[in-house]
């Protein structure tokens, strides 16, 4: 598609595509909202147990050692057990704990393909002569946490150190999944310095940059299912998750940006029912962003849990809607740094985003605690989202594209943007970190399509790993 003249630095005549293995710049893999594995890990013994993701005893073990509450001290979700620390398990370089997510016998025996995470991606990468350890590499983290806590920067940052170092001093490309951008975004803004000295491309797959308004709107309100079907009746139940949800920082960091120039502002619409005067009578109610917080703070103010013999209360938290709001200015103050490439993929095929709708005009809604435990719908305009994908580079903006651009921070979109063609993918079926069209572009962004094609693909979640009690 592009020749050897090209008016970005980033493309034209490039070495790196007839590259050798050896040659490759490294890959940090870095995975978003529920895709890395959670281990539950006993301060006194030490012994660590998966609570995330598995489906033997699955709710149980979410609800002992998951639960958390938020401390307004520190800005961390921090479980109710005591004597528990989630950790993430490091093995493979970091490609175990995003590869496979629940890499039990029996799931890979019958293929659940909604816990195939970043598999099929690590094995394309392999399959073109990446070698974990040098030249790949993963991060997962606690995504119950702040995009932006202290925590994941310096993990993230010694993990770029790391793929460094390890290839040679090769700088490294970046490919973040969906929240995992909006981290990305926190570390540029906060270091900047280190972003510049390490990164060489960033490829952001499916980002909420501005938030991700229907699904996180009703997950506030009545919980989030990872797995639909069958298989949902072995997993964390919805209102398990929901009641973890709305302790989690990470969350309220992805409610949608007020202040966006939205084409049609996100909206919460509610069936309400009237009584004036002995007379009833059915009303839709629409809430936009800021109204929003109104139905939260209503629908959730007798939400509690029980937990060891107590009951805790667990309404809407203020203390870290407050704590979002500052890092969405955190977001809001990134700056690509000069040299470093932006590659980004997002959904534009519907005319407006999502909205949530809840009770109907035969089953409206008295009041809004019922919209807790009632039926949502999500307002959509199609059921294929159709993605394009941007170049954006620090250079001199030669094209300038609003349509496309629409959904990106401010100051990505003073850089150089090309659409480059339009790409169908189904992502409500959860197959895009599957998608084979993906695949091809990764592979011509990283400059690594013609490199070691009859290389033989390894299995990372056959690699060694420390024990675990499951």
């Amino acid at each position: 598609m592009f020749g050897d003249f090209c008016f970005c630095p980033c493309f034209g005549n490039r070495s790196s595509d007839n590259a050798t293995a050896d040659e490759l710049d490294p890959v940090l893999l870095v995975s978003g909202i529920g895709g890395s594995i959670l281990h539950a890990k006993r301060k006194k013994k030490g012994l660590q147990t998966r609570v995330w993701v598995r489906i033997l005893l699955a709710d149980l073990e979410f609800k002992k050692k998951l639960w958390s509450l938020y401390n307004p001290n520190t800005g961390y979700a921090e479980s109710l057990d005591d004597d528990c620390e989630i950790v993430v398990p490091d093995d493979d370089y970091g490609l175990y704990a995003i590869d496979i997510l629940d890499p039990s016998f029996f799931i890979k025996l019958i293929h659940l393909k909604e816990v195939y995470h970043f598999h099929d991606m690590i094995d394309m990468l392999v399959g073109c002569g990446y070698k974990k350890g040098t030249t790949l590499f993963g991060y997962g983290y606690d995504f119950r946490q702040s995009n932006r806590i202290d925590k994941l920067m310096e993990g993230l940052k010694v993990k770029l150190e790391t793929a460094y170092k390890a290839s040679g001093n090769r700088k490294v490309n970046i490919i973040s999944h969906s929240m995992g951008g909006l981290l990305v975004l926190c570390f540029m803004s906060l270091h900047k310095d280190v972003f510049s000295k390490y990164v060489s491309k960033w490829i952001s797959i499916a980002c909420p940059f501005q938030g991700a308004p229907g699904c996180i709107n009703d997950s506030l309100l009545t919980g989030l299912q990872f797995v639909e079907g069958l298989e949902s009746f072995f997993f964390v139940s919805r209102w398990t998750m929901h009641q973890l949800l709305v302790e989690c920082p990470s969350i309220y960091e992805m409610l949608a940006n007020p202040y966006f120039n939205w084409k049609r502002q996100p909206q919460i619409e509610v069936w309400r029912k009237e009584s004036n005067d002995g007379e009833s009578s059915v009303k839709l109610e629409t809430y936009g962003p800021l109204e929003s917080v109104d139905v939260f703070e209503e629908a959730l103010r007798h939400n509690e849990l029980s937990y060891g013999g107590n009951n805790i209360a667990l309404p809407f938290n203020f203390a870290i809607l407050k704590w979002a709001a500052d890092t969405r200015q955190i977001m809001n103050n990134a700056q690509l740094p000069d040299g470093v490439c932006f590659y980004n993929i997002y959904g534009t095929s519907y005319d407006t985003p999502f909205d949530v709708c809840y009770g109907s005009e035969t089953s409206p809604i008295e009041d809004f605690s019922e919209i807790c435990h009632s039926i949502y719908i999500l307002l959509l305009n199609i059921s294929i989202v159709t993605y394009f994908y941007t170049f954006v580079c620090s250079s001199p903006s030669i094209l300038m594209s609003m349509e496309m651009e629409r959904f990106l921070p401010n100051q990505l979109r003073r850089m150089d943007l090309v659409q480059l063609r339009e790409l169908e993918l189904l992502i409500l079926t959860g197959g895009l970190l599957r998608n084979e069209t993906l695949f091809q572009l990764i592979k011509k962004w990283l400059g690594a399509e013609q490199i070691n094609k009859h290389s033989k693909t390894s299995r990372v979640a056959d690699a060694p790993i420390q024990p675990v009690h499951v």
